[in-house]
């Protein structure tokens, strides 16, 4: 069974982003020793025209071969005119307002998506999901979440988007690792308590 991993950024107080969903406040703390370890645990995450600039396209993936991403999130890479963002992985789109896909290479998923996340974890490989964005889709998609990653940045936003929309219930993790950066940001790996 492949996993299903809520890769996400956050504030210290656990924002995704303003209350808008705006997360370039965090930018700044992907310095080079930052920005090493993404690209040598985690370069599938990385926009493939950004991986093409920084040098790293030709690496292969090391944990995920599948997308899957909110209408928001899929909004910021169409507004830059990219239909394709993640062109090395499996794209699907959640949302229920895009009729149509933009691009061949992304499939929409419009109804049941929980449905879709159970068929792509029954698949068999070695390289798992990675869910991206959007904390109403995370919300909508917890009790499938086996694994979250989480990279806090020392800021701290007050108020804004939080990780998980609402409506969810109380789920146990446990502590699986945590990695520490000269700039105060940290990673932490958390696995589901099943």
């Amino acid at each position: 069974m492949r996993k299903l991993t809520y890769y996400i950024a956050c504030s210290v107080d656990g924002f995704i982003g303003d209350p808008g969903g705006d997360a370039t406040t965090m930018y700044r703390f992907a310095d080079e020793e930052f920005v090493e370890f993404v690209s040598a645990e985690y370069p599938e995450t990385v926009p493939t025209p950004i991986r093409r600039a920084i040098g790293i396209d030709d690496r292969p993936n090391q944990k995920f071969d599948t997308i899957i991403q909110g209408r928001a999130s899929y909004d910021i890479a169409l507004k830059d005119g990219l239909t394709s963002p993640y062109a090395h992985l499996r794209e699907y789109v959640a949302s229920r307002t895009l009729k149509e896909s933009p691009d061949p290479h992304v499939e929409i998923v419009a109804e049941d998506l929980v449905a879709k996340v159970r068929e792509l974890k029954a698949e068999d490989g070695r390289l798992g999901i990675y869910l991206c964005g959007g904390s109403v889709l995370a919300g909508e998609l917890l009790d499938e979440i086996d694994e979250l990653v989480i990279k806090t940045y020392p800021v701290v936003l007050g108020a804004g988007m939080p990780m998980f929309g609402s409506g969810v219930t109380v789920t146990d993790f446990e502590l699986d690792a945590v990695r520490t950066f000269k700039n105060g940001a940290l990673v932490r790996t958390y696995n589901r308590k099943r």
